[in-house]
C-alpha cells in the first residue's frame, strides 16, 4: 500500500506537468481543450513539484510529507476548480491523497500523547536521579533469590552488567481475537522500575486499515486506548481493575526481557520445586502473583497467572506466555519469541505471537 501510494503520489504530480508545458508551448496536450496563461502554468509546476517531494519525504517517513500534502492538495484543487472540464479526474486523486494525510497526522497525534507520556517519565525520573546507575548486579544481589530464579539469571547473564533502571523493548507479532482472523503489528514500549511504569504503543493492520493501539500503566493508573484509522476508538478502557491486570502485565515484562529487575524488593518468592516458583508483586494498590517454569537449561519456559482480565470476556482468565524460543540481543540471553495464551475452560486459546526485535537498558531519554 505504501508503494502504490507513493506510485500514486508520483503520477498525480507529472499529471500537473501538462499544464506547465502547455502553458510555455513546450508540446502539445492533446488532453487540453484550452491554453494556460504563463502565471498559471507556474502553479502547475510547483504542484507538480510539491506532490513529488511529498512522496520523496514520505518515503523518508519524514512528518513534514502530510502538512505539505494539504498544500499541494489545496493549491490542486483550485487549478482543476478553474479548468474542470479538463482535470477535473484529479480530484480523485486529491481526495485519497487528502484521507490519507489526515489519516497520517491523527496518528502522530495519538502516537504524541505516548512520547509526552515517555517524556514525562523520564523527566519524573531525572528528578531523584541526575544520572542513570551505574551499579552491577551481582552475586550478592541474587544471593536471596529461589534456586530457580538465581540460575535463570545467570543464564541470562545479569551478572556483571549494571542494574536497571529503564527498558525500552521493541517487538513484532500479530494477535487476535477469538472467531477472527490474525493481524499483524509492530510496537514499541518502554518500561520504568523504580516507579512502576508501562507504555506500550502499537502499529497495525486491521483488515487492510491501520489500527493504532496504546496502553499505559502509570501513576496508579491503567487505560487501553485502540483507534481505528487513528481516529475512531474501536476499545477504550479505563477501569480500576485494569490496574491488577496491567500490573500482570509489568511484572510480565520484567520475568521476559527485563529479568536484572527481578532483584527488586516488591517481589515475594516461594519456592515450589527444583524447576517452578511462585512470585508475588505489589505495586502500590495492586498485588498479583504468578508461576514461572524453568527447563532443565536454566531458561525461564513459562509464565501462568489468574490475575488477569480477558478484556473482551470482562471476566479473569489465566494467563500464560509459554516461551518459544531464546536468543542473544545486547550481551543478554533473553526470551525472543513468546505466545500470549488464555487460559479458558475449554481450551487454551493463543491470542497473541511476539518476536523481540530490541531492547535496550538505562536510557536517559525518548530515543
Amino acid at each position: 500500500m505504501k508503494i502504490a501510494f507513493v506510485v500514486l503520489l508520483s503520477i498525480h504530480g507529472l499529471i500537473h506537468l501538462m499544464g506547465f508545458i502547455n502553458a510555455f508551448g513546450l508540446a502539445e496536450i492533446p488532453q487540453l481543450s484550452q491554453n494556460f496563461s504563463k502565471p498559471q502554468g507556474l502553479l502547475w509546476l510547483a504542484v507538480a513539484l510539491m506532490f513529488v517531494i511529498v512522496a520523496v519525504l514520505f518515503l523518508l517517513k519524514s512528518n513534514l510529507w502530510f502538512w505539505i500534502a494539504f498544500g499541494a492538495v489545496v493549491l490542486s484543487q483550485v487549478l482543476i476548480i478553474m479548468n474542470w472540464q479538463d482535470a477535473k479526474f484529479g480530484s480523485i486523486a486529491n481526495v485519497i491523497v487528502l484521507v490519507i494525510a489526515i489519516i497520517a497526522l491523527a496518528g502522530r497525534h495519538f502516537e504524541g500523547q505516548y512520547n509526552q507520556d515517555v517524556a514525562q517519565s523520564f523527566e519524573n525520573a531525572s528528578i531523584s536521579k541526575d544520572v542513570v546507575s551505574e551499579e552491577i548486579v551481582s552475586e550478592k544481589d541474587i544471593e536471596n533469590l529461589p534456586d530457580p530464579v538465581q540460575k535463570y539469571l545467570r543464564y541470562v547473564g545479569v551478572l556483571g552488567k549494571p542494574k536497571i533502571e529503564t527498558a525500552k523493548a521493541i517487538f513484532k507479532g500479530k494477535m487476535r481475537e477469538k472467531g477472527k482472523d490474525w493481524f499483524a503489528f509492530t510496537s514499541a514500549q518502554y518500561n520504568f522500575f523504580e516507579n512502576p511504569t508501562r507504555l506500550f504503543f502499537m502499529k497495525a493492520n486491521f483488515k487492510g486499515l491501520p489500527t493504532q493501539g496504546y496502553h499505559r500503566y502509570k501513576d496508579e493508573e491503567a487505560s487501553m486506548l485502540i483507534k481505528l484509522l487513528s481516529m475512531f476508538p474501536v476499545v477504550a478502557i479505563k477501569e480500576p481493575e485494569m490496574f491488577k491486570t496491567e500490573t500482570v502485565t509489568f511484572f510480565n515484562d520484567m520475568c521476559l526481557f527485563a529479568p536484572a529487575a527481578l532483584i527488586d524488593d516488591k517481589i515475594e518468592w516461594q519456592i515450589i520445586d527444583d524447576t517452578s516458583v511462585k512470585a508475588t508483586y505489589t505495586n502500590k494498590k495492586a498485588t498479583v502473583s504468578a508461576i514461572l517454569y524453568f527447563n532443565e537449561k536454566h531458561q525461564l519456559i513459562n509464565f501462568v497467572s489468574a490475575d488477569r482480565m480477558d478484556v473482551n470476556s470482562n471476566q479473569k482468565v489465566p494467563f500464560s506466555t509459554p516461551v518459544t524460543k531464546y536468543g542473544t540481543i545486547n550481551g543478554y540471553n533473553l526470551p525472543v519469541a513468546a505466545d500470549a495464551v488464555w487460559r479458558f475452560p475449554e481450551a487454551d486459546f493463543v491470542y497473541g505471537k511476539f518476536y523481540l526485535l530490541d531492547v535496550q537498558y538505562n536510557l536517559k531519554n525518548l530515543d
